[in-house]
């Protein structure tokens, strides 16, 4: 296979539920990835998981399977790659396979890769020797053990290289690095060394540039203006030589854009060190990266080039850090600015008085320039504005006090104040991050591959 092309459908956890369809129907792909993960999704998806077995997987993945079944009978080289497994692979393969089964597609063979779930060996771990230092303060784990609500580490294509070795059409995985969905086919396309330190970092650009979704085709583009369609938003795909020729465009008569500024916006985005850019496959370097507009909708991107793979796997953890909420009103009408700052005192006022006393809150005016503060001039002279009052507190019943002081402002506030009607706020609480590494040899990839009949029948 010269040339394989791989297009990613979902950039995070709500994304367009209908892009993956449309890139699978008009993108001519071999493979589809859908990337779901961020940071702390799931510290979300373990405490679904603690109140609900079944669940503990991003849901959004069952509905949009369901809309991907005439694809996967009309196109047998289409593969699926994703990370929709969060906390739970099993589980979804098996919620998974039984929506393929339903669509006649029992003999699709399904794989769930795990391993990345340290949290059952965390004591173990650290009995071990591993310190699980937060690389952002230097603090070892220490008392915030306590409250750990997950612990993931961050692997790379090995465990996608297997199952689709074993003839996976459908691979779901945990946590692992968000460009190692799309190094994974690569790998197994081609059969590249594990050492080929600068085809694996080509794979690695090419992986990064798509897993955000839209944003590389035009979404979130700093030069939008009205002429640049986002309506049927075209999503990205990847097109990887066995040379390690990476072109990035999008399907035909799709909206948005592939140039060479959307590109480079997406290939800086969220990178770090540009000549170390570390995952658990290559430490690549995007220093020397080379961007090209070889047809519309189409840039060539070269230069990269590869190091060896750190020796750690980094590790996301989250720990539980009490409780926060958010209320919002609307104020108009004159010196609504100053009406509204004067409403986000009073409720604080009025829990003091109540006893209550909040470890941290915040008072933003939205439309006076809070939300960018020292971007733009401030201005209080809207005659409108939306008032947003935000707290945090290891107490839930204060953060439930809290939620209650918005309504009586309609009657006991400054004139001009609405939007008061509808539910009232919920304490919800709180996952901080602790982000960590450990050594990979503590690590081991584990995959599990059925056919979809076979899954359905452990259901």
């Amino acid at each position: 296979m010269p040339v394989i092309r791989v297009g990613n459908g979902a950039g995070y956890w709500g994304d367009n539920l209908d892009a993956p369809r449309l890139l699978a129907e008009r993108g001519r792909l071999d493979y589809l990835t859908l990337e779901y993960l961020a940071e702390l999704t799931l510290s979300i998806l373990a405490h679904q998981r603690s109140r609900n077995p079944q669940a503990g997987f991003v849901s959004d993945f069952l509905t949009v399977l369901e809309s991907l079944a005439p694809a996967l009978a009309a196109q047998p080289q289409l593969k699926i790659v994703t990370n929709a497994g969060g906390m739970a692979p099993e589980m979804c393969a098996r919620q998974a396979s039984a929506i393929l089964s339903q669509n006649g597609l029992e003999e699709i063979s399904v794989a769930a890769a795990s391993g990345d779930d340290l949290f059952p060996r965390l004591d173990e771990l650290l009995c071990a020797g591993e310190s699980f230092m937060n690389f952002d303060s230097g603090l070892p784990l220490g008392e915030a053990r306590s409250r750990i609500a997950s612990a993931n580490a961050y692997l790379g294509a090995g465990g996608i290289v297997t199952a689709l070795s074993q003839g996976a059409r459908v691979v779901i995985t945990g946590r692992i690095a968000d460009a190692s969905l799309t190094v994974g086919p690569a790998i197994h396309e081609f059969g590249w060394s594990w050492t080929d330190w600068n085809r694996l970092a080509a794979a690695t650009v090419a992986g990064h540039l798509i897993e955000c979704g839209a944003q590389v085709t035009g979404g979130m583009f700093s030069g939008w203006s009205p002429g640049l369609s986002l309506d049927n938003l075209g999503y990205p795909v990847a097109e990887i030589s066995d040379a390690g020729q990476v072109v990035i465009t999008k399907p035909p008569a799709t909206g948005g854009m592939v140039s060479t500024q959307t590109v480079a916006e997406q290939l800086v985005y969220e990178i770090g060190d540009p000549a170390h850019y570390l995952t658990p496959d290559v430490d690549a370097d995007f220093s020397r990266v080379r961007l090209t507009q070889v047809r519309p909708d189409r840039v060539e991107v070269a230069g990269a080039q590869g190091n060896p793979a750190p020796g750690r796997f980094k590790v996301s953890m989250a720990y539980g850090d009490g409780y926060m909420s958010s209320g919002t009103l609307v104020v108009c009408g004159d010196r609504a600015a100053a009406k509204a700052r004067a409403c986000g005192e009073l409720i604080l006022s009025r829990l003091r008085a109540a006893g209550v006393n909040l470890s941290r809150t915040h008072i933003e005016c939205l439309g006076t320039g809070d939300t960018l503060p020292g971007v733009w001039k401030r201005t209080d002279d809207a005659l409108e504005v939306v008032l947003r009052v935000s707290v945090h507190d290891p107490s839930r019943a204060a953060v439930e006090r809290f939620v209650r002081e918005f309504s009586p402002l309609a009657g006991a506030g400054p004139p001009g104040v609405t939007g008061y009607t509808g539910p009232r706020p919920s304490p919800y609480p709180v996952f901080a991050y602790w982000p960590t590494t450990i050594a990979r040899e503590r690590v081991t990839p584990v995959v599990e591959v059925h056919t979809a009949a076979d899954w359905a029948a452990k259901t």
